[in-house]
């Protein structure tokens, strides 16, 4: 959250487990998963390291793209603008991507929220050349999972399916309402207005 600030780190997408000070140890949260209590680690190494991730800016050229395509490129991951979009220039590279088996998967640049490439035609329109939201997961976490996913397997339905199924709390099934101001930092009167409304 900031690049020198020894207090920088805090959660994305959720609430803490807990808060820890000098005295104590708070929990937050009861739902979250637990070591293993069995410790038996599998180790699988398997990953593909021609992944790329891309960050959107106004007017970026097709050729970025069609560079990482023609040099044997697996997955690339494009971090747009909004709720996940690109410009239209883009489309025939993202298309030609898709039509040559790279798995292609959509994020947004902001720390928190959900890629909704349904709720606007270019958003639409880019999920019809065969590029697939990501959810809520940060644009560096979508660049590692296809890695390893690609390492796992080549069809690419079931990199989908790897890349959408939470392993960790990457992926949230929705943000929690007090989550992004509260207990980041919170502003006390939203907090009083989200606990009168919130069920």
């Amino acid at each position: 959250m900031h690049s020198s600030y020894r207090s920088t780190f805090r959660k994305i997408g959720d609430i803490p487990l807990a808060m820890v000070d000098w005295e104590k140890t708070t929990p937050l949260r009861k739902n979250y998963s637990k070591r293993s209590s069995d410790k038996l680690v599998k180790i699988n190494t398997a990953f593909e390291e021609r992944v790329a991730i891309v960050y959107y800016y106004p007017n970026m050229q097709p050729d970025i793209i069609d560079s990482f395509v023609d040099n044997g490129y697996r997955g690339i991951v494009i971090a747009g603008t909004g709720l996940g979009h690109v410009n239209k220039p883009l489309y025939p590279s993202l298309r030609r991507a898709c039509d040559r088996g790279v798995a292609m998967y959509m994020t947004v640049q902001t720390l928190w929220g959900y890629v909704q490439m349904y709720v606007y035609e270019t958003g639409r329109e880019i999920m019809d050349l065969g590029v697939v939201p990501a959810a809520n997961l940060l644009p560096e976490v979508a660049y590692v999972k296809p890695g390893w996913a690609l390492g796992q397997t080549r069809d690419l339905e079931t990199v989908r399916e790897i890349m959408l199924q939470p392993i960790a709390g990457e992926i949230t099934e929705r943000e929690p309402s007090n989550g992004y101001l509260i207990f980041q930092g919170g502003i006390p009167k939203v907090e009083s207005f989200i606990s009168r409304y919130r069920k």
